[in-house]
């Protein structure tokens, strides 16, 4: 028996369906748009936006 987990990407809604059961706060890359998406909770499983990255400098 397989699960099928799926959820729509909040930038073009296109469904994301990862290959396996992912892990909160992984990435996922829409395969539509190809913006990262952070899983921010499995169940029920929920995408949003991945936070951009910023410079550290060293502050």
């Amino acid at each position: 028996m397989s699960i099928t987990i799926e959820a729509n990407c909040p930038e073009c809604d296109a469904p994301v369906q990862p290959a396996r059961r992912p892990l909160a706060g992984e990435i996922l890359r829409c395969t539509q748009c190809s913006v990262e998406l952070e899983v921010t909770s499995t169940e029920p499983f929920r995408l949003e936006l991945a936070p951009e990255v910023e410079e550290d400098w060293g502050e």
